[in-house]
């Protein structure tokens, strides 16, 4: 079942779940099949399918701030967890979700992944989506190097698999926290060379503000942004890897005109490695690009209408 969440600005979001079991529906909404003479219900929404992309959003794994925070919440303003890496059990639930995405087909329908430029986003991307372990020789940088982030894992290959670029829209809350604030583009290319950082504006975070927080409207707009910006992409599948409150706070901004459980459904805060797919909808002509799939008919050309519009005319 789709359930149509709409947008505040440009483009919607639908939330994408396996078919319900028979249950009592609520006034709402009914699934019972309408005549001729009904118009669609206000739950439904119908959109050109070229306008339509399916988005995989995907919060990281543990990281070793998640840890220490649970443990004690002031130890976010540790400079100890400056950038913070996956924990062991974050790469197990790495691997659990890749043995997923695998299984399900979706790792092979991906065009793009976009992450968020922190260790343990990328971190998660690599580790879900990348490839085998890298071989060297091959010609094909690895997506990480070995060792890379405090892990004991071996090179991960960009081999055979979609591109992989780092967009500063989809960070975490900045500010204040160390484990939020980035290191050096340059020292994350050398760590992980096959992923695109050239969208970043500045090598070193400027984003950060050590006294500063950013407020929840303000990553809740940056979230609407960088969705406005996934609907100008050329493809139509694409992996997010991002943060708990970059997700929480902008998936909030959707869903308003929606059953309250729909809502939920999409707005809820992410668990540790937790995936959702949704779709992603453009209602403003962001996408340019024609529809692959639609037959103009009229083959050959001549008059073709309905019977009673031609008696009519």
């Amino acid at each position: 079942m789709n359930s149509t969440l709409s947008f505040p600005h440009s483009v919607s979001i639908s939330s994408v779940s396996p078919l319900p079991s028979p249950r009592t529906l609520s006034p709402r909404c009914s699934n019972s099949i309408p005549s001729q003479d009904m118009e669609a219900k206000p739950s439904q929404g119908l959109y050109p399918l070229h306008r339509c992309k399916t988005i995989h959003l995907v919060r990281h794994a543990q990281g070793v701030h998640n840890v220490e925070g649970e443990k004690n919440h002031d130890a976010y303003l540790s400079e100890d967890l400056f950038d913070a890496h996956l924990t062991p059990l974050g790469w197990q639930q790495v691997d659990n979700l890749r043995k997923h995405v695998q299984a399900s087909g979706i790792s092979n329908r991906i065009e793009l992944v976009v992450v968020s430029p922190l260790l343990r986003t990328l971190q998660t991307a690599v580790g879900t989506f990348g490839g085998e372990g890298y071989t060297d020789g091959v010609d094909a940088p690895p997506l990480m190097t070995a060792g890379a982030g405090s892990s004991d894992r071996p090179a991960i290959s960009s081999l055979n698999r979609p591109p992989f670029i780092a967009i500063e829209s989809c960070r975490e809350h900045l500010g204040v926290h160390p484990c939020d604030r980035r290191r050096s583009i340059t020292k994350y290319r050398e760590l992980f060379p096959a992923i695109d950082f050239s969208l970043a504006k500045t090598d070193e975070d400027v984003l950060w503000k050590p006294e500063i927080r950013e407020e929840d409207k303000d990553i809740a707009a940056r979230g609407v942004k960088f969705m406005n910006w996934l609907s100008t992409r050329k493809e139509k599948e694409i992996a997010v890897v991002t943060h708990s409150g970059f997700l929480y706070h902008t998936l909030n901004s959707f869903g308003n005109d929606c059953d309250p459980a729909v809502k939920s459904e999409i707005s809820s805060h992410f668990a540790n490695c937790e995936l959702r797919s949704v779709v992603l909808v453009d209602k403003c002509m962001n996408d340019s690009d024609p529809p692959v799939t639609n037959y103009p008919g009229k083959i050959p050309s001549g008059e073709d209408l309905p019977s009673d519009i031609a008696d009519a005319k």
